[in-house]
């Protein structure tokens, strides 16, 4: 006695696959399309391929013949009519689209009084999985390790930061990564005399070498800024100032030329912004420096703000946001801020680290730029704060394609 298999039952149903493809090859196809459109393609051809119907030529399936009827599918319908004969049996045999009856509860009974790890359908089928000695199960071996793709940890850190910002009401701005010096120096009230203006200091551009100046009348007024002071009551820095050399292109330096832009397109009052963006500047490549890095830069616009206000919001970020326990401040100077602020943090292995400087926005900046009221700025060494969080002593592990440590990395860090 024979009976269908889970195969040959479909095909009674759906018909055979290579029937299925000759009635799609009308007329010779690629092959690539006849292998998206065929369901179990592979046999379709093989078997089209061995009854001489089809023929493989430059990538093309050509048809050879139109079969009106197929000894296999007529077996199939006998078979299922209870009028195979002996050939037509054989065939089906071959094929595997029947079995004998009793193959599965052989199958089954091999297994009696066996140990067994997984259970059959055959046993399950047949109930004889109660006569059978399941393997015990360990449920305190380790299984396999499975690694989910996900973001490399240093950008899923950036990210969380900057939903920080955003969720404490802060407003992304942006800027060009290639940079005028007017934005990255003369717009902040840095002299063109300056020694981080120097190319020790800074990158620049070797072709094009130069950009074009904004509205005239803003750099007119940080002309008359770096020349006398403009109308700040300050004496400026005393010395003629260079168009020219405010028109050459660099690599932006540091993001807060992106705050520097910002005011002069105008700002919210009162008004929360940051720019999170890389930066270059020439360095030693070290555990703690490097030539490119990201910087968290922020600025708040209020009238009622102060020094102590500004300390206040720095810790916050070095706590809230790097999960440092210890800060410090330290008095610093920047052209562009007075008073100025140093941010350090401790890091249980790297001892002290400097994090950010800060200070409150000098009127020579301001006022040419359309301010007229207090504004607070810090610039955050991110990279630094990414250190604290990832538990990592070396800058440079921050780029890393070491997939064991990358692998042992947490999906969510807050």
């Amino acid at each position: 006695m024979y009976k269908l298999t889970e195969e040959g039952r479909k095909y009674l149903e759906d018909g055979l696959p290579e029937i299925k493809l000759m009635l799609f090859l009308k007329k010779p196809a690629p092959l690539e399309q006849a292998k998206k459109t065929i369901k179990n393609f592979g046999i379709a051809l093989m078997w089209a391929k061995k009854l001489g119907w089809v023929k493989i030529e430059k990538g093309m399936l050509v048809p050879l013949e139109r079969p009106k009827t197929s000894k296999t599918q007529e077996a199939l319908k006998n078979f299922s009519e209870g009028k195979a004969n002996e050939n037509e049996i054989n065939l089906l045999l071959e094929r595997k689209l029947i079995e004998k009856e009793g193959a599965v509860l052989k199958k089954a009974k091999a297994l009696k009084g066996k140990t067994i790890s997984t259970l059959t359908p055959e046993l399950i089928k047949t109930g004889l999985w109660r006569e059978v000695k399941l393997k015990p199960y360990n449920i305190e071996a380790k299984g396999k390790t499975i690694y989910p793709g996900k973001r490399h940890p240093y950008a899923r850190f950036l990210w969380a930061v900057r939903r920080k910002l955003i969720d404490m009401g802060f407003k992304e701005m942006t800027g060009p990564l290639i940079e005028l010096e007017f934005w990255n120096f003369d717009a902040l009230f840095q002299a063109q005399n300056h020694p981080s203006r120097d190319w020790t200091q800074t990158y620049t551009l070797k072709h094009p070498k130069k950009g074009t100046l904004p509205d005239k009348r803003l750099v007119d007024r940080v002309r008359k800024a770096h020349e006398n002071g403009w109308t700040t009551g300050s004496t400026g820095w005393g010395y003629k100032w260079d168009a020219e050399k405010a028109k050459q292109l660099m690599p932006r330096a540091h993001t807060t030329a992106c705050s520097a832009r910002k005011l002069a397109e105008g700002v919210e009052t009162p008004g929360k912004y940051f720019s999170l963006s890389r930066c270059y500047r020439p360095d030693v490549i070290d555990a703690t420096h490097g030539v490119e890095f990201n910087q968290m830069e922020g600025i708040v616009i209020d009238e009622s703000l102060g020094f102590k206000e500004m300390l206040g919001l720095l810790k916050m970020f070095a706590i809230e946001i790097a999960g440092a326990e210890k800060v410090r401040f330290y008095p610093d100077y920047y052209p562009f801020t007075e008073p100025s602020v140093q941010l350090s943090a401790k890091h249980p292995e790297l001892g002290w680290v400097e994090f950010a400087g800060a200070g409150i926005f000098r009127e020579e900046l301001t006022r040419p730029l359309g301010v007229e009221i207090p504004v607070i700025a810090w610039g955050f060494g991110i990279d630094r704060l990414a250190m604290y969080k990832l538990g990592i002593r070396d800058i440079r592990y921050l780029f890393s394609q070491d997939l064991e440590w990358l692998r042992k990395q947490p999906l969510f860090m807050w």
